[in-house]
């Protein structure tokens, strides 16, 4: 597997169309993986697997869409492209309620495949950037003491100094070292930054 985690993941019971995606993708510089049907990818998949999914909808035994959805439950990040020769509406519906990138048809179109598979790895980019925005947010959350979270929820839901000070039950100027230390350790440079920050956090809770 490319550790650059641009590896594509075919999984499609026909052998001609999983030769043709591979020479495709071979041509382009993606390295790829094949799998004749759902079951084997999930006999040997592992949650640390980087790349795209290529996935026909009607297999024998796990359809695509069921593979995709259940890839999802298992916590799978990669990103879905699901292949059909029998497109029909619903199935694209069901497709992008499951977080597909895109819905093609057979015969492949090449541009389309590889404008799918930029937007897929740009996805996944995107993915792993918000990953670790989540990861920064809860080591810097971390440092904070009990008393530094009371003062920056009172700060984020608008309170002013005095009224966080009586609430606290401590001085202005208390709440103002407070607050001081508080853009420090969550390496912000103001009280709006501030508030971003307990958004961010909200959204990862949420």
């Amino acid at each position: 597997m490319s550790s650059s985690g641009q590896t594509v993941f075919i999984i499609d019971d026909d052998a001609s169309v999983r030769d043709a995606l591979v020479l495709s993708l071979g041509l382009h510089g993606y390295p790829v993986l094949v799998f004749s049907d759902a079951e084997s990818l999930l006999k040997v998949y592992r949650a640390d697997w980087r790349g795209c999914l290529l996935i026909d909808i009607r297999m024998p035994g796990i359809d695509g869409l069921t593979l995709q959805r259940r890839l999802l439950d298992m916590g799978c990040r990669m990103p879905v492209i699901i292949m059909t020769g029998h497109g029909d509406i619903e199935a694209a519906r069901d497709a992008f309620r499951a977080q597909a990138v895109d819905f093609l048809e057979k015969p492949i179109d090449a541009e389309r495949l590889l404008a799918a598979l930029d937007e897929a790895f740009a996805r996944e980019q995107r993915g792993y950037e918000e990953e670790e925005r989540v990861a920064s947010y809860a080591r810097l959350l971390a440092t904070l003491t009990p008393r530094e979270r009371e003062v920056m929820e009172l700060v984020v839901a608008g309170r002013h100094n005095r009224e966080i000070a009586a609430t606290l039950g401590i001085s202005t100027r208390t709440v103002e070292v407070y607050k001081a230390n508080l853009q420090i350790k969550l390496q912000v440079d103001n009280i709006p930054d501030l508030v971003r920050f307990s958004l961010l956090g909200e959204r990862t809770r949420g």
